[in-house]
């Protein structure tokens, strides 16, 4: 066994992949299930369930006494949980698109500890332990990730969400100052996978607003293992990171140093 991977982080490995494998086989019958106006909704809701009942017994394994917050909860004060969102990206799985993924973090004395993103579609798996640096699983090796070190907006890759349910002038205003700096811009629709992506390398920032702490803390662990920052998007000072704020908000810029204090600028 390699040195970064304690045993409760692969333990936490097994039960993600473990509460995955009933959602790779629902997602391999969605399309036939799409043409059926009546039965497809519910099913994506049967499949959401089914995670959420397996990860709360295989999470109950490790830490019994830790109760799981899930995507509409919020961060419970001074009290040690499982942040999980069973199914991000769930309207990408109700379409028949891969991009989706399981979200699990650790969240123990206030902090983030150990996290895991896993996509079993694609079968990419992104785990980090607080202290020991950021991965994403590999047969015989695992791949340390580093974000990346470009540094002017107008080349940067910048991933983002829309959620219609909120004022969508806010997310309007966001978008637009983001186009006319970077004009590279995605809406991948999985606020986990864009922030294991941040720390892969592949989105150079990520700008979201009023997430749920579940969808996005075991993404922020990843980010700031693989070297990113991390910053509250109302934040004045911007000297240092302020992940408290970042918590209980939800209004989320992550990123590397460099285009943070451009894109913190930019959306002042």
């Amino acid at each position: 066994m390699v040195a970064y991977l304690s045993p409760q982080m692969s333990l936490l490995m097994n039960a993600v992949k473990k509460a995955s494998n009933s959602m790779d086989r629902d997602f391999n019958e969605i399309e036939q299930l799409q043409s059926s106006v009546k039965g497809y909704k519910q099913f994506v809701l049967n499949t959401y369930d089914k995670v959420k009942r397996i990860l709360q017994a295989e999470l109950g394994k490790i830490h019994a006494d830790y109760p799981i917050v899930s995507e509409t909860a919020k961060l419970p004060a001074k009290k040690d949980c499982w942040l999980v969102n069973p199914l991000d990206g769930l309207v990408n799985f109700a379409h028949g698109q891969p991009h989706f993924a399981v979200s699990v973090a650790l969240y123990e004395g206030g902090k983030i500890m150990q996290a895991v993103v896993y996509n079993p579609a694609l079968d990419n798996l992104f785990f980090a332990e607080k202290g020991k640096g950021a991965f994403k699983e590999g047969y015989r090796n695992h791949e340390r990730l580093r974000v990346s070190a470009r540094k002017d907006l107008s080349e940067a890759l910048i991933g983002t969400l829309v959620s219609y349910d909120k004022n969508v002038s806010e997310y309007d205003n966001v978008q637009k100052k983001i186009i006319s700096a970077c004009d590279n811009v995605r809406v991948s629709g999985s606020c986990a996978l864009d922030l294991a992506y941040v720390a892969a390398g592949k989105l150079d920032a990520h700008v979201s607003l009023k997430n749920s702490p579940a969808d996005f803390a075991a993404g922020l662990l990843l980010v700031k293992e693989a070297g990113g920052y991390i910053y509250d998007m109302n934040q004045k000072d911007i000297r240092s990171e302020d992940l408290d704020a970042v918590l209980h908000s939800g209004n989320i810029i992550v990123t590397n140093a460099e285009l943070g204090k451009k894109v913190c600028e930019l959306l002042k």
